[in-house]
């Protein structure tokens, strides 16, 4: 709390080490109160805090600065919040479900008109392919560890994942990814570059990869096989 104090005092004074002429803090403790409310009110300004009553948490505040005496107990309390985070998490899974219903009616649609396009192979799961440049090397197992370039979207384009936007290739176990890679870089030969499109059951499924991949989603990958390199031990 010194520290707090401190910093907070740092803040509200000027260079000459007075307190700024600020409507209603006429002492160095009026400033440093208000900035605790400040930081209060920062605390809880959160989706989860929007429907609180402002008058209720004030009086809660008071009641224990000024000792009138609390209106719930340690019981109370902690029943209140088991309730309050299990409302939470029942509203955050409809909002999920939701979300997936959405994405797996978009993706279903996508696929459909994307394997009408010239060159678009679909194997026996589901998974779809174009092969932008063939290779000339060995094609991997599912023990190998591969070397590769690869470029991930979403159906709308943005970006989740790159590779290539980061400059360096990435190394790993194929049987250690999502079932779509598995099984599609396992098509390729060294030096091959394949498009991917992975029906959500063969990426991330309903939970998807948050926060950068939504329930459900179809994803889009670029793919470019370097190499295969030693297995892992």
């Amino acid at each position: 709390m010194l520290a707090l104090g401190l910093a907070l005092v740092g803040t509200a004074c000027n260079t000459s080490g007075n307190i700024p002429d600020t409507s209603g803090m006429k002492t160095m403790m009026d400033s440093i109160s208000y900035a605790v409310g400040l930081n209060i009110g920062k605390s809880l300004n959160t989706p989860e805090s929007e429907d609180l009553n402002t008058y209720m948490v004030f009086r809660g505040i008071l009641d224990v600065k000024e000792d009138k005496g609390e209106a719930l107990t340690e019981e109370e309390i902690q029943a209140l919040f088991t309730a309050f985070q299990a409302e939470l998490n029942a509203k955050a899974e409809a909002d999920l479900a939701e979300k997936g219903a959405k994405n797996i009616e978009e993706g279903i649609a996508f696929l459909e008109e994307n394997e009408k396009k010239e060159g678009v192979k679909v194997t026996e799961s589901g998974l779809q392919y174009l092969v932008m440049q063939e290779g000339n090397g060995a094609s991997p197992t599912a023990e190998d560890v591969v070397k590769v370039h690869y470029h991930g979207t979403l159906l709308d384009g943005t970006v989740f994942d790159s590779s290539v936007d980061r400059g360096e290739p990435i190394e790993f176990p194929l049987n250690r990814v999502i079932p779509g890679w598995t099984e599609g870089v396992q098509l390729m030969q060294v030096g091959a570059k394949y498009k991917f499109f992975i029906p959500s059951d063969l990426a991330y499924g309903p939970q998807g990869s948050p926060p950068t991949i939504p329930p459900s989603s179809t994803l889009i990958f670029e793919v470019e096989l370097l190499d295969i390199v030693t297995p892992e031990n």
